[in-house]
């Protein structure tokens, strides 16, 4: 009980981190859209916009990386995976986690501070143009970002280390995703019955469950099961 305690908070905490960062895609588009508006029919292009832009991407590409972890959704060979048992799984998991993730996240931050603190002390500005916006705050997302990941990964490890003890994935924070509108969809539709509408949802939580470290050999136990 007290580890699925400690991952629900942190995955709370990467969850509304990422939601908040999430709504700079709205400003970088609205950054996009103004300053064509301005090149293009005004004939006014701003200087600064290609650093602005670049650092409202890279913020959100960064600080959403924790949220994107818990969640399972980074991008993963899973031909192989996916066939493995919850503590097979497991345990590669925390064998790449350990051996790869934590020194490589633990350098990301050492990096990410040194270039950061280095940035502060000098007042760094953007050598894109003439006279660049100031980027010593945006170097000061990497350090931050890091250490937001590295929190989320010693989640996973403990996740990988329940798992490997009870032969089950702890649950995940549920989101807003595709299932939630194939849902809605089918729940208004005309045009399908209960018994379709059903075993279309079945199959649609039978992939989410896979790409949420679940194995399609379990699904296929579980179903053979009275």
């Amino acid at each position: 009980m007290k580890a699925q305690s400690l991952l629900r908070i942190v995955d709370q905490i990467s969850y509304w981190v990422g939601k908040t960062f999430a709504w700079l895609i709205v400003a970088a588009t609205l950054v996009i859209a103004v300053e064509v508006f301005k090149r293009y029919i005004l004939n006014a292009p701003t200087a600064w916009i290609y650093d602005l832009n670049n650092m409202l991407y890279g913020t959100l590409f960064m600080m959403c990386g924790a949220y994107t972890l818990a969640l399972a959704g980074h991008v993963r060979a899973d031909f192989v995976y996916i066939y493995l048992k919850p503590r097979s799984q497991a345990a590669l998991d925390l064998a790449l986690y350990l051996l790869f993730f934590v020194p490589g996240i633990l350098a990301l931050i050492y990096a990410g501070y040194g270039y950061a603190a280095e940035s502060w002390r000098i007042g760094e500005h953007s050598n894109v143009t003439a006279d660049g916006p100031p980027i010593y705050h945006f170097k000061s997302v990497i350090p931050v970002a890091g250490a937001l990941v590295m929190l989320q990964g010693l989640a996973e490890i403990v996740r990988c280390v329940v798992c490997i003890r009870t032969g089950a994935w702890p649950a995940r924070l549920d989101d807003v995703e595709e299932i939630d509108v194939i849902e809605t969809q089918l729940a208004h539709s005309e045009f399908i019955d209960e018994e379709s509408r059903l075993a279309t949802m079945k199959s649609a939580h039978a992939i989410d469950d896979a790409a949420r470290h679940r194995s399609s050999m379990d699904m296929e136990e579980d179903e053979k099961k009275p």
